[in-house]
C-alpha cells in the first residue's frame, strides 16, 4: 500500500483528501504544517508528499527546500497545492526540486490522477536505476576478475617457468617470455592507472582549487604529441598502414599527459572495434573557437541505445566480442575535456563506424569555466 503524507493548515482540506485517497486503496498520514511535515517524512518515508505553499511558520516553498537537501528525503515525489499558481511561483517551485502543481479548488479525480501520475514516474524511474545497476553490476562481474587475472596468469606462469628452467631454456625462448611478462605488466598498470584518473576525475568536483589549477596547464604542440601516440597505438594493433592524421598545429588548455592519454583511449578504440584494412582517421584543428579532435572509424558502431548507457564500467556484447579495460576509457576522456571545459561528444551508427569528437574552448574560456 502506498503512503501518502498531506501537509495543509487546512483541516477541512487534509480531511478531504484524507478520505479520497483512502477510498483509493492509499495510506494517508496528516501533517498541519512544514515542520511537522519535515519530520514526519523523515520518519515515515512516504512515497509520495502532497503539500500546501501558504502556510504559517514555514510554508510549502521552504518545506520542499528541507526535504530535497535531506539525502533521505530527496527522492520522494513532491506535489505543491495552491490557489494562486502563478508562473514566478510555479518556476520558483520547480527550481527547487517539485515534481507537480495541483492547483485548487481540485476534484477528487483531479487529486487521484495527479498522485497517479507521479507514483507512476516514480516507479519508472526506480525501475530504470535498477536495470542502471543490474548492467553496471554485470558489467564488472564479467570484466573485472578476466582483467585482473589475464595480466596475472601471464606474469605468474611465465615468471615461474623463468624461474624454474632457466637452465634448459633458449635464449629467444628467454626472451619470448620476457616480452609476455612485460606485455602483462603494461596492461595491468593501464588497468590500475585507469581507475586511478577516473577516481581522481570524480574527486575534482568538490575541489575547485584543483579544478582551475589543472586548467592552467597547457599543451603548445599538441599536433605532435597527437601524431606520437596515434602511431603507437597504431602499431600495437599492427595497424600503421590503417591510420591516416590531418593534423594541424594547435595549443590544447590541458597537460600533456592528458592529451596523450586521450589519445591513446580514443584511437585504442577505434583500432579496437574495427577491422584490419579499414581506415581510421585522426583530425586535429584549430579554430577561431578553439581546438577539435576527432577520431573516426569503420568499425561495428553502436546503436542509440548503447550510445545513451555509456559510462564507467559499462562495456557492450563482452559476451560475444572479446575486450580489454573496464569500459573507462571513453569516461575518462569525457571527463577530461568537461573538467577543462571542453565536451565529449559521440555519433556512431551500427555497421558504419563511430566518431568521437572532443572540442576544447580558446584559452581564455576553458580558464574562467566551471568543474563539473
Amino acid at each position: 500500500m502506498k503512503k501518502i503524507l498531506v501537509i495543509d493548515d487546512e483541516p477541512g482540506l487534509r480531511e478531504m483528501v484524507h478520505a479520497v485517497l483512502t477510498r483509493r486503496g492509499f495510506a494517508v498520514i496528516e501533517a498541519p504544517d512544514g515542520r511537522e511535515g519535515v519530520a514526519l517524512a523523515r520518519q515515515q518515508q512516504p512515497d509520495l508528499i502532497l503539500c500546501d505553499i501558504n502556510m504559517q511558520h514555514m510554508n510549502g516553498y521552504l518545506t520542499l527546500a528541507a526535504l530535497r537537501e535531506d539525502p533521505a528525503t530527496a527522492a520522494i515525489p513532491f506535489i505543491l497545492m495552491t490557489g494562486y499558481a502563478d508562473p514566478a511561483g510555479m518556476r520558483y517551485g520547480m527550481e527547487l526540486g517539485a515534481d507537480d502543481y495541483l492547483p485548487k479548488p481540485f476534484t477528487p479525480e483531479q487529486l487521484h490522477a495527479a498522485v497517479e501520475a507521479r507514483l507512476r514516474k516514480a516507479q519508472q524511474i526506480r525501475e530504470a536505476a535498477e536495470r542502471k545497476l543490474a548492467d553496471l553490476r554485470d558489467s564488472i562481474s564479467l570484466a573485472l576478475p578476466h582483467e585482473l587475472r589475464t595480466p596475472l596468469n601471464g606474469i605468474l606462469a611465465y615468471g615461474e617457468l623463468l624461474s624454474s628452467e632457466a637452465a634448459s631454456l633458449q635464449p629467444e625462448e628467454v626472451a619470448e617470455m620476457g616480452q609476455v611478462i612485460a606485455e602483462s605488466g603494461r596492461r595491468l598498470m593501464r588497468l590500475v592507472e585507469n581507475f586511478l584518473i577516473y577516481a581522481q576525475l570524480e574527486l575534482l568536483g568538490t575541489d575547485t582549487e584543483r579544478a582551475a589549477a589543472l586548467r592552467q596547464k597547457r599543451t603548445e604542440q599538441a599536433h605532435l604529441i597527437v601524431e606520437t601516440r596515434a602511431r603507437e597505438v597504431a602499431n600495437q594493433f599492427g595497424r600503421l598502414e590503417d591510420l591516416r592524421l590531418e593534423l594541424q598545429p594547435g595549443v590544447v588548455p590541458m597537460a600533456e599527459e592528458y592529451v596523450a592519454r586521450m589519445v591513446e583511449e580514443l584511437v585504442g578504440n577505434a583500432f579496437k572495434f574495427s577491422k584490419k584494412g579499414t581506415e581510421v582517421t585522426v583530425r586535429l584543428e584549430s579554430t577561431a573557437q578553439g581546438c577539435w579532435l576527432r577520431v573516426k572509424d569503420q568499425g561495428c558502431g553502436m546503436t542509440a541505445e548503447q550510445l545513451s548507457r555509456i559510462g564507467a564500467y559499462v562495456q557492450f556484447n563482452r559476451k560475444v566480442r572479446e575486450q580489454q579495460g573496464l569500459g573507462l576509457g571513453l569516461t575518462i576522456c569525457r571527463r577530461l575535456a568537461e573538467v577543462h571545459g571542453g565536451a565529449l561528444t559521440v555519433e556512431s551508427e551500427p555497421g558504419v563506424g563511430t566518431t568521437v569528437s572532443v572540442q576544447w574552448p580558446t584559452s581564455e574560456a576553458a580558464t574562467h569555466s566551471q568543474p563539473l
